[in-house]
């Protein structure tokens, strides 16, 4: 009897044995009958980020969801490559998809450690799991894992497979891939990377987050041990290696991007123009765009910009810290409410936020992020020492523990300092064919998106007049025409807004000078008398020419001393047109488009002088308008610009109303630079904050490396222009007079010793000549 039941019960559990194996059977050729198609792998097109470069092909700019840099598997390391199949799958080369030995090894862990310590996912099983399927642990999901690695595996070599894991795998930081990761965390190309940092990368899949080396370093060194245990079990490394690695320090950028050069404003503005053109999948399909900046201007501008922004700062003063901080938040956890209140500040550049924590009049301690605490004494409290005082006034911010402040380290000695309120631009390209070389939107991107050098409409002040004085030229004026620099005063129909006394800017008045002088020294009161005599409608027309809006500059006086709206980047355009002998080019920025095979997409053909650009001025116009801007840096108002020793450079100062806006256009005959300084909410700079004392450092700490080692340019005199020697006081010709002056031909003043009769001089002259005095 019970062998007869024993009997049953085997048939019966055989039978159901069977039923089970037919149906997993069947359910198994179901599900591998609807896998996907293995297209999306053998023509693997992953998600690549818009990359933005510089003219040399320097990264300076990245947008997109997931950073990475596709790699072929003869690229990888050997080190690299054994430091992941140790991590991951260490039979990789063996099996057939499914690791059956390791799937026994990994549940003999798991039973004898209690817990679930090890898995048995092969490389093969996380790529059909990363490119097809979702993370559920479902039996149905593990089985479709299991059979489409078998397919992947028919239908791929090993090698390809293992290449598609390298690149496609998700490591933190945004970083997809195993060369983006060593970018991001090291800072290095994927070929640079030592073992030990291999092995830190190499232990990453297993929880991105868990062992990132930015967020977590001891839980990320925890599993770079176990790594290089590995690797040493494997037979990788020996044993003195793996004692040598496991001590050595490795260290971790933590900036998320590494650019070869600060230029924010630049792919921010590529970044618009190219997802105009492409929307969404401008940042998924590896478009590369090539730039027209070239990295030591752009270095420069960044530098020079930034310098003197802090030291104009520093001249106004210690405004006090930025914040305070509850120090006891936390309890006596004091470092996490410490990196709790930094985590929300950023650091600009070289300029870092920190915490007050023991402040007396001779010495602050304070907080850096990261654990850092740094001692300031000296010279380093002399910006802020009224701020240290014992003796505290009730409303105002002194530096006290919990202190929000800022800290910069010159000369290896920290220094409070603090971040600028004014804000600055700069623009430089050249004037031949328009390529932007150089481009600073402002003080800091992170700080302000805000592009000064496109977005920000400003009074250019005195830097406008030389496009009056070029119309002035057109008019019958020359250099030497004299004009007399006396008072005026207009109602409010002539101003178009009320009753006007414009003034000088030193308040005096020198009486009747040259043209040539009175933009050397930037007279007032002669550019008003010069519009007057013009015709403020004709000037109101001819500024187009150089670019400018005429409705933005409205038809009344103080148009001659530059009232009107403009933009950075239209006053290097204007400028240009002199700089290039009277041509009005495009500014451009992007050289290239590519996609993500290095095939061209767009070519940008630049118009210049000699393939069409529409000539806007007289030849002759432009090259006397430069000679007098020249003069502006030998004897006038930018004669500090005489320290960089060239002899080609030309540009006016500009300075509005009450200081608040300071420009400095200037060049050379093959780079156009606008420098311009000033508030976001419109402000004074200052008393004396010039265009000459603000500005123009900017434009001189750029141009003075930009331009090194690049030969002094020659000003030849164009067809039809004389010159003449001339009597300084009447401007008539005189051949023994003391200073030679350039003339249109048609234009030549009589010989100071045959005056013009009055019954033979026309009205329009006799109108002209009253007009100026």
């Amino acid at each position: 009897m019970l062998a007869r039941w024993l009997f049953y019960l085997f048939i019966s559990v055989s039978a159901a044995g069977f039923i089970g194996i037919l149906m997993a059977g069947f359910a198994a050729l179901v599900i591998y009958s609807n896998l996907p198609s293995l297209e999306t792998l053998t023509d693997y097109r992953p998600k690549i980020p818009l990359r933005i470069y510089s003219d040399e092909g320097l990264l300076i700019g990245e947008f997109g969801a997931e950073r990475r840099n596709v790699v072929s598997i003869s690229e990888v390391p050997i080190h690299l490559k054994q430091a992941i199949l140790a991590a991951e799958d260490d039979r990789f080369y063996e099996h057939g998809g499914v690791d059956y030995l390791g799937v026994l090894r990994a549940a003999y862990s798991n039973f004898a450690s209690g817990a679930v310590r090890q898995g048995a996912s092969t490389i093969t099983m996380q790529v059909a799991r990363n490119f097809f399927l979702t993370r559920e642990k479902t039996f149905t999901r593990k089985l479709s894992e299991a059979l489409l690695a078998f397919k992947i595996e028919h239908n791929l070599t090993k090698d390809k497979i293992l290449e598609l894991y390298i690149n496609q795998i998700y490591l933190g930081q945004r970083s997809y891939g195993f060369a983006a990761a060593a970018q991001t965390y090291f800072g290095k190309s994927l070929q640079e990377i030592d073992i030990a940092e291999a092995a830190m990368l190499a232990g990453l899949p297993k929880a991105p987050s868990g062992y990132n080396p930015i967020s977590n370093p001891k839980r990320a060194k925890s599993r770079q041990l176990y790594v290089l245990g590995r690797l040493h079990k494997l037979n990788h490394i020996s044993s003195q290696e793996l004692s040598e690695l496991e001590k050595q320090p490795i260290s971790i950028k933590k900036q998320t991007a590494v650019f070869a050069m600060p230029a924010d404003y630049v792919a921010e503005m590529v970044r618009q123009v190219i997802y105009d053109r492409y929307q969404e999948e401008a940042y998924n399909k590896g478009i590369k765009v090539y730039t027209t900046i070239r990295r030591l201007d752009q270095e420069a501008a960044y530098q020079a910009l930034r310098k003197n922004v802090l030291e104009y700062d520093r001249r106004r003063g210690y405004r006090g810290p930025e914040a305070y901080i509850d120090l006891l938040k936390n309890g006596t956890n004091q470092e996490k409410t410490l990196d709790d209140a930094l985590d929300e500040v950023s650091d600009s550049d070289s300029i870092y936020a920190a915490i007050a924590l023991s402040v007396k009049p001779n010495v602050v301690q304070a907080y850096r992020k990261g654990g850092e605490i740094v001692e300031i004494t000296g010279e380093g409290l002399k910006f802020a020492q009224k701020f240290l005082t014992d003796k505290k006034e009730p409303g105002k911010k002194y530096i006290i523990p919990g202190a929000l402040i800022r800290i910069q380290k010159e000369n290896n000695r920290w220094h409070i300092t603090q971040l600028p309120e004014v804000e600055a631009a700069l623009v430089s390209l050249d004037p031949n064919d328009g390529a932007i070389r150089a481009l600073m939107g402002g003080f800091d991107f992170q700080k302000n998106q805000f592009n000064h050098v496109t977005q920000a409409w400003r009074q250019p002040g005195s830097s406008f007049k030389p496009f009056i004085y070029s119309a002035a030229l057109e008019k019958g004026f020359t250099p030497a025409t004299i004009i007399n620099d006396a008072p005026l005063s207009f109602n409010a129909t002539q101003t178009g807004s009320k009753p006007w006394e414009p003034r000088n800017f030193d308040g005096k008045f020198d009486g009747p000078m040259r043209m040539r002088t009175a933009l050397v020294k930037s007279k007032n009161l002669i550019s008003i008398r010069i519009l007057q005599a013009i015709g403020i409608h004709y000037a109101q027309d001819y500024i187009t020419r150089f670019g400018f809006d005429a409705a933005l500059h409205p038809p009344y006086l103080p148009m001659a001393l530059g009232s009107g709206s403009v933009t950075p980047m239209q006053m290097a355009v204007g400028y240009a047109v002199f700089a290039n002998g009277g041509f009005r080019v495009a500014p451009y920025f992007i050289k290239r488009i590519e996609d993500e095979k290095g095939t061209v997409l767009e070519q940008f053909q630049p118009i210049t002088a000699t393939t069409g650009a529409k000539r806007v001025i007289d030849p002759r116009n432009a090259f006397i308008m430069t000679n007098m801007m020249q003069d502006v840096i030998n004897y006038g108002t930018a004669v500090k610009a005489k320290q960089l020793g060239r002899t080609d450079l030309a540009g006016k100062t500009g300075t509005t109303s009450n200081f608040i806006d300071a420009w400095f256009c200037g060049y050379q005959k093959d780079l156009v630079t606008i420098a311009w300084t000033g508030y976001d909410e419109p402000k004074s700079l200052g008393n004396n904050e010039t265009g000459g004392r603000v500005a123009l450092p900017i434009w001189m700490d750029y141009m003075g490396p930009v331009l090194k080692g690049v030969p002094v340019a020659e000003y030849k005199p164009p067809n039809a222009v004389i010159a003449a020697k001339i009597n300084s006081s009447s401007g008539f010709r005189d051949p023994s007079g003391d200073i030679s002056e350039f003339f249109f031909s048609e234009q030549l003043p009589p010989l100071t010793d045959i005056p013009p009769v009055e019954d033979h001089v026309s009205p329009s002259t006799r109108d002209l000549r009253d007009q100026l005095f």
